[in-house]
């Protein structure tokens, strides 16, 4: 969406001109799901579907927000003074939550503002467009009332309002993601100590497929929160036997010497999961820099199998899809991405393969699943930015 656009479309809503334009992107996840509230490492990269935004300062306490997206919804009032939770303002919740947040840490928003979003990403997608709103959020405020903020702390901002205001238990990763993407770049980042590297994504001959089952995901409503509960009981059940904070410190052989203490064959397989998925992200950044395409593109097969068996997050629409996916000619990998429960899917196919990867999964998918899932590729981007100034 060109700054010109989003600056009319705020002319047409707001009856005034925008101060500035902004965009927020999506995010996938190459590999490492599930790990970032274990402790582990996640290899996740901005792309270019995402949340664009207009907004302009106001000089009174008024907050009013318009979503291209939920247009039945029309322009949704909030008071600056009565930042809470409240159902009934749909997805304006996340600006809330942001603005609570950055007050409380002490930054000065006085008056309340117009915000218009317009975002590119399915609804439900699992390409984390809540995150991508939070940050878009955050640095509108950043812009609006001069806000001397740091990155890391807006991105830490962002999981608060996830995590305290929405109600959704989820780790740094969509966020840090989203907050610090880098052009043409994944991001290697340990969640325990949120010490990262960026990587070059060079796949050769090959581009990242997103796979949308079109089943839309709330996580809020998801087992996500029931997920990490189990791996919390898992960890301190292995304390009877070690001293560790999370499931990322373990390695496998460590894990298996000591899974015993887990007393549910769910907790051993959730645990599992978060262990071995920790230690196929480290080999897969290892194969993606020596440019050993195929080992990468197993290890992501081998993630969707974890995902499927012992952490059970996928369903029948991420199954097929990863399923058919590994079958087809040009295919190094595939699997699902994001929380799971319906949302993404991933795959790396041979540019000169994707016509017929497309097709034919497809017409596949929706002989077994009843409708069609959509096909995008995944150009990764950088992090959250100011489009435009008055």
């Amino acid at each position: 969406m060109e700054s010109q656009d989003l600056k009319q479309a705020f002319v047409t809503v707001f009856g005034s001109q925008a101060d500035a334009t902004f965009f927020s992107p999506g995010r996938i996840n190459l590999i490492g799901e599930h790990t970032d509230y274990n402790g582990g490492h996640v290899f996740p990269a901005a792309i270019t579907l995402g949340t664009y935004g207009a907004a302009r300062k106001r000089d009174d306490k008024t907050l009013r927000f318009y979503s291209a997206n939920f247009d039945d919804l029309g322009i949704i009032d909030v008071s600056l003074d009565h930042l809470t939770f409240d159902p009934a303002d749909a997805w304006a919740n996340y600006p809330k939550g942001v603005i609570k947040f950055l007050q409380e840490a002490g930054h000065t928003i006085d008056t309340g503002f117009d915000l218009y979003v317009n975002g590119n990403i399915p609804n439900g997608a699992g390409l984390s467009s809540s995150a991508s709103l939070e940050l878009l959020t955050g640095i509108v405020l950043e812009e609006l009332f001069n806000l001397k903020l740091d990155r890391l702390d807006l991105v830490k901002i962002g999981k608060q309002t996830e995590n305290d205001f929405i109600g959704v238990n989820s780790g740094i990763m969509d966020q840090f993601a989203i907050g610090m993407g880098a052009d043409k770049q994944a991001i290697y980042l340990d969640t325990n100590t949120l010490d990262y590297e960026l990587v070059p994504l060079d796949l050769g001959d090959h581009v990242i497929v997103i796979m949308n089952t079109n089943k839309r995901r709330e996580l809020a409503d998801s087992k996500y929160n029931e997920r990490r509960a189990e791996c919390e009981k898992a960890v301190e059940e292995l304390n009877e036997g070690l001293s560790i904070n999370t499931l990322g410190e373990l390695d496998a052989d460590t894990f298996d010497q000591y899974a015993y203490l887990i007393k549910d064959e769910k907790r051993l397989k959730r645990a599992r999961h978060a262990v071995l998925e920790n230690q196929r992200t480290l080999r897969a950044k290892e194969a993606l820099v020596s440019g050993d395409l195929e080992t990468f593109g197993r290890l992501l097969n081998a993630s969707h199998v974890s995902l499927e068996h012992d952490y059970e997050v996928t369903g029948l629409e991420l199954d097929t899809l990863a399923h058919l996916a590994w079958e087809q000619e040009g295919v190094l990998g595939a699997r699902m991405t994001g929380a799971g429960f319906g949302g993404c899917g991933i795959a790396i196919v041979a540019k000169d393969k994707v016509n017929t990867f497309k097709e034919t999964v497809g017409k596949i998918y929706r002989e077994v699943v009843g409708y069609d899932p959509d096909f995008y590729i995944a150009e990764i981007a950088g992090g959250t930015h100011v489009l435009e100034r008055k």
